[in-house]
């Protein structure tokens, strides 16, 4: 029987609380609830475009400001992501996409090598989306590739409008991840000549 690629994750700081739980072989169900409306936002349709199932229960010092949530929460789903896969044998490991929403078109790839690095090539028109700072987009991105143990190159190929711009970056990452966690019969082991990644 194949074991299930599921993860939970709990981290309470003296800024944040937060209840996330993933499972990559999902149907995209599950609820989100950040205090972080565009948060919400963002992560709902991460969720329904990478088929994972997402459950997120957060809550921060939003009265300060959102980068607190917004940075742990991309902790979080990143060690749900690296715990979930287990020893990652039989993956596809690498995954990309191009999405295009309106005049927007990104880019987004990713190798699940275990060596963390963000790539990101992306002028955000606009400093505020709503009352959402777009300067946490990096840092949640950051978060993620880096507890996910992942590359992840984010490219904007053109865009004018922010909050199209942003909404292509997490549709087109959930994507290649969901490409690149696909288990391939043919791969026997671990996607990589060294036998370990």
């Amino acid at each position: 029987m194949k074991e299930e690629r599921v993860s939970r994750i709990e981290r309470e700081t003296g800024e944040t609380n937060i209840s996330l739980a993933l499972a990559i072989d999902g149907t995209g169900k599950g609820t989100v609830d950040t205090q972080v409306p565009f948060l919400t936002h963002m992560l709902e349709l991460f969720k329904k475009h990478g088929f994972f199932d997402l459950t997120v229960e957060g809550k921060g010092d939003v009265e300060v400001d959102d980068h607190h949530l917004t940075e742990d929460i991309g902790i979080c789903l990143g060690r749900a992501l690296r715990e979930a896969l287990l020893d990652k044998a039989g993956i596809k490991r690498y995954g990309s996409f191009s999405l295009p929403m309106d005049e927007t078109l990104v880019t987004v790839a990713v190798d699940l090598s275990d060596r963390p690095h963000l790539e990101w090539k992306a002028d955000l028109p606009a400093s505020k989306v709503g009352t959402f700072d777009t300067e946490n987009v990096h840092e949640f991105f950051w978060k993620l590739a880096l507890e996910a143990r992942m590359n992840l190159h984010i490219v904007v190929h053109h865009g004018t409008n922010t909050h199209h711009i942003i909404e292509a970056m997490f549709k087109a990452t959930a994507r290649a991840l969901d490409e690149a966690t696909q288990i391939d019969p043919r791969i026997q082991g671990i996607m990589s000549t060294k036998g370990s990644l």
